[in-house]
C-alpha cells in the first residue's frame, strides 16, 4: 500500500465527534479495563452520542457474544444494542464460511462468542479433533480455558485441517495488569505444529470488512489503545484513527512508532472525541503544540515549554516521526517524557 508517511499528529478544527459519523471503538483499554469503565469513558460516549455520532464497538476479543458485550456496556452506563458490537469471532466465522460449505464441522477452540458466531454462519462447532472437523477456529477462551483445548487444536492442525484464528493479540489489559491474550495461545499451537493460521481480527482486512458491512459507516474514526491492532488496522483500511493512552500503549512506544502505527490523533482518553484537536506546527528546528516545542539534538529528543502534557507528547511525536521518516525513532526521549510525567 502506497501511503504518505505521517510525520506528526493531525489537528482538527471541529470536535472529532462532529468531524466523523461513526466511532469504531475498541473495548479493552478504551471503554473498560478488567470489566470496569475507564475514567471519563461513560460521560464522553454519552456526549458524543448526544451530538449525533454513531458508536460501534469493535473488539478482537472473541470470547463474549455481542449480546453479552452490549449488556455489559449498558450496565456500565453506555447503552448499546447487540448490533452495535462487532467481534473478531464474527469476522473469523465469515472468513471460514467463505471457504467451506454450510453445515461444515469446525473444531471450536474458544468460548461462547465464537460458538455463536460460527452457528450464525451455518457452521457446526465440534469439540474434538476426532470429530472429523473441516476447520479449526481458535479464539480467546477466557482465563479458565484448559490446556487440553490447545492439545485438541494441535492434533487437528498437525493432521492438515485448515486453521483459523480470531486474532493474534499477544496481550490483553486487565484490572490487575497486562495478561496473555489469544495470540499467546495461538503461538503455542503454532510452535507445536509448525503451522500458521489464517487470521481475521484487527489489523487484518477480514475484520475491517466485517466492520464496514455491519456498521455502514461512511466517515469512520477508529478509536483504540493498541498500535499494532487498532492503529495499524485503520492504516490498512485507509481511515483515520485516534489513539487513547488508557490501555497498553506507552508514550515511549508511540514516539517509536513505525508509519503504519502512527495515529491521526492522540488524546489522553475518550474526552478526545469531544474536542477539536490542536495542530502540531513545524517551526525552525522543531515542532510546536500548545505551549510546548520539541526538537532533536544529537541522539536525544528535547522538550521545552509548559502546558497540557498531551500537547507536549503531540509535539514530541512530530519531532520523533519526522526524524525517523519511514523507520522507527531510536532517539532518547527519557528526559522529555519525564518532564511530562509520562
Amino acid at each position: 500500500m502506497n501511503q504518505t508517511v505521517r510525520i506528526r499528529p493531525e489537528g482538527s478544527a471541529q470536535r472529532l465527534g462532529a468531524a466523523y459519523d461513526t466511532a469504531l471503538l475498541d473495548l479493552d483499554g478504551v471503554v473498560y479495563a478488567g470489566g470496569e469503565a475507564i475514567p471519563h469513558a461513560v460521560a464522553s460516549l454519552a456526549e458524543a452520542r448526544g451530538g449525533g455520532m454513531h458508536l460501534a464497538y469493535v473488539t478482537n476479543n472473541a470470547a463474549r457474544t455481542p449480546q453479552t458485550v452490549a449488556a455489559h456496556l449498558t450496565e456500565l452506563g453506555v447503552p448499546a444494542e447487540p448490533s452495535d458490537v462487532i467481534t473478531s469471532a464474527q469476522a473469523v466465522a465469515r472468513l471460514i464460511a467463505d471457504q467451506l460449505p454450510a453445515g461444515s464441522r469446525v473444531l471450536l477452540i474458544g468460548a461462547e462468542g465464537l460458538r455463536v458466531a460460527l452457528e450464525e454462519r451455518g457452521l457446526v462447532p465440534v469439540e474434538s479433533a476426532d470429530d472429523d472437523p473441516a476447520a479449526v477456529a481458535q479464539g480467546y477462551g477466557g482465563p479458565d480455558m484448559p490446556w487440553s483445548r490447545l492439545m485438541e487444536a494441535s492434533y487437528a492442525v498437525a493432521r492438515g485441517v485448515p486453521w483459523f484464528a480470531s486474532n493474534t493479540d499477544l496481550t490483553i489489559p486487565s484490572a490487575r495488569g497486562i495478561a496473555p491474550g489469544n495470540g499467546s495461545a495461538v503461538r503455542v499451537v503454532s510452535w507445536a505444529t509448525g503451522v500458521e493460521p489464517q487470521v481475521a481480527g484487527k489489523p487484518l482486512p477480514p475484520m475491517h470488512r466485517e466492520t464496514v458491512l455491519r456498521t455502514g459507516a461512511k466517515r469512520p474514526l477508529v478509536v483504540g489503545d493498541r498500535l499494532d491492532t487498532d492503529i495499524e488496522g485503520a492504516y490498512a483500511g485507509g481511515v483515520d484513527s485516534l489513539l487513547v493512552l488508557t490501555g497498553v500503549t506507552t508514550a515511549a512506544e508511540l514516539l517509536a512508532a513505525a508509519p503504519e502505527h502512527r495515529p491521526t490523533y492522540v488524546a489522553e482518553d475518550l474526552r478526545g472525541l469531544l474536542e477539536a484537536q490542536p495542530s502540531v506546527d513545524e517551526t525552525d528546528g522543531g515542532f510546536r503544540c500548545g505551549g510546548w516545542t520539541a526538537s532533536v539534538a544529537g541522539e536525544e529528543l528535547l522538550l521545552t515549554g509548559s502546558g497540557e502534557p498531551v500537547d507536549g507528547l503531540r509535539a514530541l511525536c512530530g519531532a520523533a516521526w519526522a526524524a525517523a521518516g519511514p523507520g522507527r525513532c531510536v532517539l532518547d526521549a527519557g528526559k522529555a517524557l519525564a518532564l511530562l510525567g509520562l
